[in-house]
């Protein structure tokens, strides 16, 4: 696994880590108590050593930061957008197979 690849927003790394981030950013909004969050998260895991340097994966915990998550209007998780510049770019709604987030992610990977 490659979860160590993976970033997790904590208090005021949002910028750096996605406003600013060279690369594209799929930011994960999920909770500890999500299942459909857990069935994903091997996926990102896997993504994120399979694409380290062209994608750069984060993680918001909703309970742990509501303004961030209401502030892209989550209502629903998992929620995954993928950002470029800072910029929203394709937001998903609900657990995909890797090959769903794969393709989705294919245009924005250089």
């Amino acid at each position: 696994m490659s979860a160590e690849k993976i970033v997790h927003i904590e208090g005021n790394n949002w910028a750096t880590e996605v406003i600013q981030s060279p690369i594209p950013v799929l930011v994960d909004f999920w909770a500890e108590w999500c299942g459909p969050c857990r069935a994903i998260a091997p996926i990102l895991d896997e993504i994120s050593g399979t694409l380290a340097g062209k994608v750069k994966i984060v993680k918001v915990d909703v309970d742990k930061n509501p303004q961030l998550a209401g502030s892209f209007g989550v209502r629903s998780i998992p929620t995954l957008l993928v950002m470029k510049g800072g910029t929203v770019q394709e937001q998903m709604v609900g657990a995909l197979s890797k090959t769903a987030l794969l393709d989705k992610l294919k245009p924005y990977i250089a």
